[in-house]
């Protein structure tokens, strides 16, 4: 992977920025994402964010290389810290979990203020970003599964709008699994939740042998939801 090919997985990320436009990449490692937006799709202004010094070192050396310190500008600060309100109108985070980046878009709610589009590529829990979405007012408008060295991959668009214009028949299934992921049930979707499902049911098996304290039973409860959906959304190709 380099400033001119990415991985499949940021490829897709790259997809769903609009040309020309303003982009705050935060946890940009090499900041191999703004510099192919800049060479590929216009990019009017670009952000490369790094909370750690190594990284940061990383993007500006690559930025420099590429001749785009005009363009980019490289800078080290934790989560949103990095922009100045008003200064980009499209955010991208991608390979963190998705707790940790609904809590960097929590922290950072004042510079969103100028930010139509927010292109979100979560390693785990895309969940808590969806229900950010939720709560924040803020439109998931469309969703990517894809499957990369062994590892499945999902990415979240969010604009603002109205919140609750996906979740039209189910929400708590649309919020854990996907409202368009769903009504898609592409191969690499039914990869990943059927694999989900054994796993919970191991667990739940594990709980089943296990002294029986409340905080069990919450569990189990809490894994025989999500079982119920989950089974839900694979057999029902029309959830």
């Amino acid at each position: 992977m380099n400033t001119d090919k990415l991985s499949a997985r940021l490829a897709s990320v790259a997809k769903y920025v609009p040309s020309g436009a303003r982009v705050a990449d935060i946890g940009s490692d090499h900041a191999y994402l703004p510099c192919f937006l800049a060479k590929n799709k216009g990019l009017s202004f670009g952000i490369a964010g790094e909370v750690a010094v190594g990284p940061f070192q990383l993007a500006e050396r690559n930025v420099l290389a590429e001749g785009l310190a005009n363009i980019i500008s490289v800078r080290m600060g934790d989560g949103l810290k990095v922009i100045e309100e008003g200064e980009v109108d499209c955010i991208t985070i991608a390979g963190m979990g998705g707790a940790l980046i609904a809590s960097i878009l929590e922290n950072g709610r004042n510079k969103l203020s100028s930010v139509k589009r927010l292109v979100l590529q979560p390693n785990i829990s895309a969940i808590s970003i969806r229900k950010w979405f939720i709560d924040n007012n803020w439109e998931l408008i469309a969703e990517e599964i894809l499957e990369e060295d062994g590892k499945i991959y999902e990415i979240l668009i969010g604009e603002k709008g109205d919140p609750n214009k996906p979740y039209n028949k189910n929400q708590d299934l649309g919020l854990l699994v996907g409202p368009f992921l769903v009504q898609k049930q592409d191969e690499t979707f039914k990869k990943k939740w059927t694999a989900e499902l054994k796993n919970w049911e191991r667990i739940y098996e594990a709980l089943e042998n296990a002294a029986q304290s409340p905080e069990t039973l919450e569990k189990k409860q809490e894994i025989i939801g999500k079982i119920k959906l989950v089974k839900e959304a694979l057999t029902n190709e029309n959830s």
